[in-house]
């Protein structure tokens, strides 16, 4: 007895090309999105020592050790600047979305339910993105690769 395949279609062809594709660049584009979103994050860490406008926009920072403005701003600039590199990442994330969480809850919530309402879209963001990142992983181009082998 022999089993013949149908002949493939046109659109089952394209269909597996695209999705070939898909797989062949997503550790690239991962990689891209682990690098921009921490370069931002690292920006808005950065913003409590007074960089790029400070936390009142005239330059102003957290004071030295108060909590937990100071060491949110800490824990902010290394865990980007991990994140960035690739390195510990899947922990470096989830720590970094468990920050933004509790900015959200603790200093959001607080003045409405809403992110809309209570000024929380980047810290609810960031948390979100973060847990993506803590669970799909850095991608391409990480020091965590370079780890492995």
């Amino acid at each position: 007895m022999t089993t013949t395949t149908a002949p493939k279609t046109a659109a089952a062809t394209t269909t597996e090309a695209a999705k070939s594709l898909a797989d062949r660049v997503r550790p690239t584009v991962l990689a891209l999105f682990r690098a921009v979103v921490s370069f931002l994050f690292l920006c808005h860490g950065l913003m409590g020592f007074g960089l790029f406008g400070g936390i009142d926009n005239a330059g102003g920072a957290v004071p030295f050790g108060q909590w937990p403005g100071y060491w949110a701003s800490l824990i902010e600039v290394v865990g980007a600047l991990f994140v960035f590199a690739g390195l510990f990442t899947r922990v470096s994330a989830t720590v970094l979305s468990g920050v933004m969480a509790y900015a959200y809850f603790t200093v959001h919530a607080p003045e409405g339910l809403l992110p809309l309402h209570n000024m929380g879209e980047p810290a609810a963001l960031f948390a979100w993105i973060f847990l993506v990142i803590a669970v799909v992983g850095p991608g391409a181009a990480s020091l965590d690769q370079l780890r492995r082998r």
